[in-house]
């Protein structure tokens, strides 16, 4: 058994990939080709965003938003520690200083109920992440974010497809920043990313940061990075886009399954009725983590730990955080365990994790604790 079953899904959609890879080819345009436009429109529609610009990897699309909104040196961006360490980074690479606020204990997301004790006069930005697949309550958000005239980027590297209140993930705030790695819902061949935004002037403003600063050649009007994605990865894209709603739906069903199955044994990062979650991971919490993870392996099931270690207890954060800070995510750090998922895993495999998560509960007493 696949953690990730990305081979399924090659083959599932195999002849429009070589297509669209072939088409590349033949006209030759590797560096912003057509495909790169016809991706971003597309993309640009299913968010209901006014705007999508794709670039180089789902960690510069956040450089590029946070260059866009001016952030600099001294200023200060209230994230979560508990994430891909992309989200914190992006944020010390401009010379910012990341503020770390807690989690919610069911969801794993930025609480945010805690936020507006952490804005000071040098808060310039909130970036809440959509952990697993599933958006945070991005509405308290923005109310807390407006009230102090703070711009909302969403990390929604693992949430593209997932709704709030109706609404797509990447089109809930200011700016919503996507990734395309391969383990992703919607993944490319390599690294790719997007941002989504329905503001205008961020829109030429983080265009121009992706070729260099340039709003027309040679001409550099502002700071930019080299960030464009290529055109062979918008390909790629392009034709997974075809299929992806069946997936979305498919992971969702998935989900189900392992929700009926693991009820009674271990608790799960849960769904909020208010959304819904594209189960980019499907994570339980098990305080026995070790021990579970041994058994299953020993059963040929594969598992990963999304995060074992919270950003703000990293070697190189630690001192943007005080002692004892943040303490859900601590503990959410010795609990959480992702079972394999994605849209190709049927009820049988699903039956399969649940049976040797049963078993190896069982040779703990029958405890998850």
């Amino acid at each position: 058994m696949d953690f990730i079953d990305l081979k399924s899904q090659y083959l599932a959609s195999r002849e429009l990939i070589n297509q669209r890879i072939q088409t590349v080819l033949d006209h030759g345009q590797y560096i912003m080709g057509p495909e790169v436009a016809e991706l971003e429109g597309k993309l640009a529609a299913y968010t209901g965003a006014r705007h999508c610009i794709t670039v180089s990897s789902g960690t510069e699309a956040l450089v590029i938003a946070l260059m866009a909104l001016g952030i600099k040196p001294g200023d200060e961006v209230i994230t979560t520690p508990f994430s891909f360490i992309a989200t914190a980074e992006a944020v010390v690479l401009l010379g910012a200083t990341p503020v770390f606020v807690d989690v919610e204990a069911r969801t794993c997301n930025l609480d945010a109920r805690q936020i507006e004790a952490h804005v000071t006069p040098r808060t310039r930005a909130i970036i809440p992440v959509s952990l697993y697949g599933q958006p945070a309550d991005m509405d308290a958000i923005n109310e807390v974010a407006e009230r102090h005239g703070l711009a909302v980027i969403e990390d929604a590297a693992q949430s593209f497809g997932a709704t709030y209140r109706g609404r797509k993930s990447c089109n809930l705030s200011t700016v919503g920043c996507t990734s395309f790695f391969p383990s992703k819902p919607l993944g490319c061949y390599g690294d790719g990313g997007a941002i989504f935004t329905s503001d205008d002037e961020l829109a030429t403003a983080m265009r121009e940061i992706r070729v260099h600063g340039q709003s027309r050649r040679y001409v550099h009007t502002r700071i930019g990075v080299g960030g464009r994605m290529d055109t062979l990865q918008c390909a790629v894209v392009l034709a997974k886009l075809e299929r992806f709603e069946w997936e979305v739906e498919q992971r969702q069903r998935a989900a189900a399954y392992y929700d009926d199955l693991l009820a009674g044994h271990l608790d799960v990062v849960g769904c909020q009725p208010d959304r819904t979650s594209v189960y980019a991971q499907y994570t339980v919490l098990a305080p026995q983590r070790e021990r579970l993870q041994e058994a299953l392996h020993a059963a040929g099931i594969p598992t990963a730990v999304h995060y074992p270690v919270p950003i703000h207890q990293q070697p190189a954060y630690a001192h943007w955080s005080s002692p004892g800070s943040c303490p859900v995510a601590s503990s959410l750090s010795h609990q959480v365990l992702s079972l394999p998922m994605g849209p190709y895993l049927d009820r049988q495999s699903a039956h399969q994790v649940a049976d040797a998560v049963a078993a190896a509960l069982a040779q703990f007493d029958g405890k998850a604790a």
